[in-house]
């Protein structure tokens, strides 16, 4: 059945409506960024760029870097964005736009995000990075879709017994990352747990200026939690969402987080900047090996 033009929408010059690109114009290699200014950081390592394109929050550059072609696309910030870009990135590789049907061959994209974290244990200092095993989703974008047959319930169940969570709240779904992009990216001095996706950067996060939160304990509730050996790690506002949609999808994703803050010491970076680079840099050097 063909999808409708309400649904799947076009620019006049055909390009998909919010990212305002065309199929030829993605590599199948896509490294996502939250800040529109850090696709350049990204790409200036790249040995050419043949591809830019900006619409709103979300910019692209497509490249080369050691005969790798890759797509740098800054997503802005949040699960909802999340679920904009990967719904289209996906259309424009496995959807043919001019028929608007669904392809018979499916292309499988391999996702990485070069993200900024902050560690919820005191044992990961700041400057340092984490690789997200699985995303823990408490936003509840990813309850739009069908997804039992990606989540986990024995540690979810697990988690809203320990945390004592608010059945006004979204159920949390556990997603976990591709092992394959995990083994290409994964070193010994990187850190690796479960990262935690919330929907806002104040309240859904534990952070009091003047409004009280609903439950002022849960951020310990969480830090205190383990579950077969593994902890939530980290807290930010994309990785389980990446990790949901590329399941559900049939994509490889993985997550890759500059500590820049640890919630648990207080402690915050003096050169974030510094270790955003170190991470870029990591990441390219992987991928293009």
């Amino acid at each position: 059945m063909r999808i409708k033009a309400s649904e799947l929408i076009l620019n006049p010059d055909g390009s998909i409506y919010h990212l305002n690109l065309k199929p030829e114009h993605v590599a199948k290699t896509i490294i996502l960024v939250g800040d529109q200014d850090r696709v350049e950081k990204v790409s200036k390592h790249f040995d050419s760029i043949e591809f830019t394109s900006q619409k709103r929050e979300f910019k692209t550059h497509t490249g080369s870097l050691k005969g790798k072609r890759i797509s740098v696309i800054s997503t802005g910030i949040g699960p909802d964005n999340i679920d904009i870009v990967l719904n289209e990135l996906d259309a424009l590789f496995n959807i043919d736009l001019n028929t608007r049907l669904p392809k018979k061959e499916l292309t499988a994209l391999h996702i990485i995000r070069i993200g900024t974290s902050g560690a919820l244990q005191a044992s990961i200092p700041v400057d340092s990075f984490v690789l997200s095993s699985a995303g823990l989703d408490i936003n509840g974008m990813l309850h739009a879709y069908q997804t039992e047959h990606i989540s986990h319930p024995d540690y979810e169940n697990a988690f809203i017994k320990h945390t004592q969570w608010n059945i006004y709240r979204a159920r949390p779904i556990l997603v976990k990352n591709s092992q394959e992009l995990e083994d290409l990216l994964m070193e010994d001095h990187i850190y690796k747990g479960i990262t935690l996706t919330a929907g806002g950067f104040y309240g859904p996060q534990g952070r009091v200026l003047r409004l009280p939160l609903q439950d002022p304990d849960l951020n310990r509730k969480i830090d205190s939690f383990s579950f077969g050996g593994l902890k939530v790690t980290n807290l930010e506002m994309e990785t389980s969402a990446i990790y949901g949609l590329s399941k559900l999808l049939g994509h490889h994703a993985v997550s890759l987080n500059a500590i820049i803050a640890n919630r648990a010491t207080g402690d915050f970076s003096k050169n974030p900047s510094i270790t955003i680079e170190n991470l870029i840099t990591y990441t390219l050097n992987k991928i293009s090996a």
